[in-house]
């Protein structure tokens, strides 16, 4: 049985013939840069989420990029990051000349590590640096503990900013991703639960002034006039064939949300007489961006997994402060040892909303033969 690690074949087959309808009236109109879908879909994602304005552009890493752009920030200004995820978290505003400070994660929901970050703040102050901004992660689309971070970064007077490139669709306390930080970034990296067939991103917010900036950031720093410039800025476009697809799929997300969430129950009713399952905190739905497991003998088990031709993939297999790239920048005094675990232990299993039972209980099996 072939088993896909995320199928989008199957997602575009049970869409019919939507994809095909949208895109031809985009490819007939020829309107490719800035067409009408780009301005329906920020108001359909900002309707899904509850967010008041959305802001689309090329990618999740410029959303991030954006955000800081848009707050003024750069050279000597600290950003407050978990060291377990992608890059694209501490790239975006290097870039910028700024800071990156890596902090812990928590072992189980793999999320930032509230004391840890307490840690970093107290440190970077007494280095004389500049603590300006604060950037959870909805690692594996669970939201982040954004009830203990919010009230650290208003005491500290810092952005807090929600890299949801993996949470969007997740909720926290009945509400939605989007709308939980002052800032909400996402991807759409086809990938993603909300996925395009290319590149794309956004920013979320609830202030209608920095939505305004950041969307004169994403066309160059343009200004009312095309070709007047009144700042800096960048050439970062969600383009119309993106938009009309993300119509679409934005349509039948909330179901495929529920499948996912079905999948993981399934995988989770089972798993946990053996392996440690993920856990979400109180409150918390996932997108289910990855279903991810801890195994002391992580490549054992993928090695045996892969024999079998179940796919498997890690996330992530160098923590950032120990990537060349990120060598110099601070860390959390006493390290971040949760981080150096995880990423020789985790291991995600096939996760999407069209995953069959019977596909799912073969990947089961297999896991549990692997794990003994």
């Amino acid at each position: 049985m072939a088993i896909p690690f995320i199928d989008l074949q199957a997602q575009r087959h049970a869409m019919g013939s939507a994809l095909d309808t949208a895109m031809a009236r985009v490819l007939e109109r020829g309107d490719f840069i800035q067409g009408k879908e780009v301005r329906e879909f920020e108001a359909a994602l900002a309707a899904f989420t509850g967010a008041s304005h959305v802001v689309s552009c090329a990618n999740g890493t410029d959303a991030l990029t954006l955000v800081a752009m848009a707050e003024g920030l750069g050279q000597g200004d600290v950003v407050f990051v978990p060291a377990f995820t992608f890059v694209a978290t501490a790239e975006a505003f290097s870039i910028l000349g700024m800071t990156p400070y890596f902090v812990d994660v928590d072992p189980h929901t793999f999320n930032m590590d509230v004391a840890s970050l307490k840690i970093a703040i107290a440190d970077a102050k007494s280095q004389g640096l500049k603590p300006r901004m604060v950037v959870p992660v909805d690692l594996f689309g669970q939201p982040a503990d954004y009830d203990a971070i919010a009230p650290i970064a208003q005491e500290e007077s810092m952005v807090l900013v929600a890299d949801a490139a993996q949470g969007l669709g997740g909720t926290l306390n009945g509400k939605h991703v989007g709308t939980l930080a002052d800032y909400t970034t996402t991807s759409f990296f086809p990938a993603k639960p909300l996925g395009c067939y290319g590149d794309g991103g956004a920013v979320l917010t609830n202030n209608a002034d920095k939505a305004a900036l950041i969307k004169s950031l994403t066309q160059h720093g343009k200004g009312t006039e095309k070709y007047n410039n009144v700042r800096v800025g960048l050439n970062s476009r969600l383009d119309t064939l993106q938009a009309a697809i993300l119509i679409e799929k934005l349509k039948i997300y909330p179901g495929e949300l529920a499948a996912r969430d079905r999948a993981a129950a399934r995988y989770t009713d089972v798993l946990k007489e053996c392996c440690e399952t993920p856990v979400l905190l109180n409150g918390t739905t996932s997108s289910w961006a990855q279903y991810t497991l801890k195994f002391p003998a992580r490549d054992a088990v993928q090695a045996k997994l892969k024999t079998a031709g179940v796919p498997s993939a890690v996330y992530y297999p160098l923590p950032l402060n120990r990537q060349s790239g990120y060598s110099d920048c601070p860390v959390v005094p006493g390290g971040v040892p949760t981080a150096d675990a995880l990423a020789g232990q985790v291991l995600s299993l096939p996760m999407h909303a069209y995953l069959r039972e019977q596909q799912q209980d073969v990947i089961i099996s297999f896991v549990q033969d692997a794990y003994e």
